[in-house]
């Protein structure tokens, strides 16, 4: 014979599968996260390669001047355009265009100075509020020094002095960071949202089942059943953790197959994170599940109706995303307290397995365990104030 508590989860199911309010729930967070998450990372993506494919416009007034910097220019694909003389406006109006990433102005009485081997005067014009040129902004002034460091070194060659002698120490560095430690941060960061969207997954289940009942008067007759309290709420309580569980896996597995489908590696980023690993992932979030579906559940209880339990929820729901959006604001290591923080805990673990960093039992245990003894609480709390004729009565 079925227990009593899984009667009532198997009933609450039913009616939440019914309820399209909790499926749009499931629906809209399992959609728009890895949505959310493919938008962002293109971006970046796109951004970072843009300079690369579509090349740099420039435009040169006096550059009859400077022939040799602008055949250098247009070898490393940088397109010049030339002009003749323009005033500040004219250049502020040229590039208020967006067209062209820089003027170049060479001013008269460069070649005399130039050929007196005295500090020869180039000006470069810019926008820096156009955020789509300063990519190719940094790309043309890195050729720039180039250019100006490959006439220094000449010079100092004519003269018989060696170039090396400028640099008396020579800096070799090296990035022990592998691609996937590189990606993790920023991946991890907004993989960290997933796991505070569990309190939106059964959250309308939640309120229904108490604010909800309590409201229609259907918990006086539910509570009339021979059955003890802790198993109506022990089923109130699974129906709603099941769609939480249902939601997160969902929404873990989605942002897994797009970080492996998208093209990190163009950033110089990588997602290395096997199945098998997400997987165990969504196991260990299993204890942070039953935690938010407690949590709600014993807050809605206090509610007599359903809308006031919506109001309720509204600034609760503030309490889980608060440590995943301050504490890595704050540049903090890995440390072992992180661990005992609900959605925080999954985040750090998240975020450590990402870096290929080798784990051993005790954070899994830790994450699990601090929102499971969490999870009863509200449980123990819940299910006293059921008892309540007070809470059930509504007076």
């Amino acid at each position: 014979m079925m227990p009593k508590f899984m009667i009532v989860a198997c009933k609450e199911l039913r009616e939440a599968v019914r309820d399209r309010r909790a499926m749009s729930m499931i629906l809209v967070f399992v959609v728009l996260y890895p949505a959310l998450l493919w938008f962002v990372i293109h971006k970046i993506i796109d951004r970072s390669t843009r300079a690369d494919r579509e090349g740099i416009e420039i435009v040169a007034l006096g550059g009859h001047q400077v022939p040799g910097l602008l055949t250098q220019l247009e070898q490393k694909n940088v397109i010049v355009s030339k002009a003749g003389p323009m005033n500040q406006a004219q250049i502020t109006e040229l590039l208020k265009g967006r067209k062209y990433t820089a003027v170049l102005r060479v001013p008269e009485g460069f070649s005399a100075t130039y050929q007196d081997m005295r500090p020869a005067l180039i000006e470069l014009w810019s926008d820096s509020s156009d955020d789509q040129q300063r990519d190719k902004m940094r790309r043309l002034l890195s050729q720039l020094r180039s250019y100006n460091n490959n006439i220094a070194s000449a010079r100092l060659l004519a003269h018989g002095v060696s170039p090396a002698a400028l640099s008396p120490i020579q800096l070799q560095e090296y990035d022990t960071a592998n691609s996937a430690s590189r990606s993790a941060g920023l991946v991890g960061a907004m993989l960290g949202m997933f796991f505070a969207a569990t309190f939106f997954f059964g959250m309308n289940t939640a309120m229904d089942t108490t604010a909800g009942e309590r409201e229609r008067r259907s918990l006086e007759v539910l509570l009339a059943q021979p059955a003890r309290t802790l198993d109506f709420l022990a089923g109130k309580w699974l129906a709603t953790a099941c769609l939480a569980i249902v939601g997160l896996t969902l929404e873990l597995l989605a942002a897994h197959m797009i970080l492996k489908w998208m093209p990190l590696e163009e950033i110089g980023m990588s997602w290395r994170m096997g199945l098998d690993t997400m997987l165990s992932i969504c196991l260990v979030s299993v204890p942070l599940c039953l935690f938010a579906a407690a949590f709600e559940i014993a807050l809605a209880m206090n509610a007599r109706t359903f809308k006031e339990a919506q109001a309720m929820m509204g600034l609760a729901m503030l309490v889980p995303i608060l440590p995943v959006v301050i504490v890595p604001s704050l540049n903090l290591n890995s440390a072992l307290w992180m661990y005992l923080v609900p959605v925080l805990s999954n985040q750090t673990l998240l975020l450590e397995l990402a870096k290929g960093v080798e784990l051993g039992p005790l954070p899994y245990l830790l994450t699990a365990g601090s929102s499971l003894l969490l999870a009863l609480a509200a449980v123990a709390f819940a299910s006293w104030r059921m008892k309540s004729e007070k809470y059930v009565l509504g007076v």
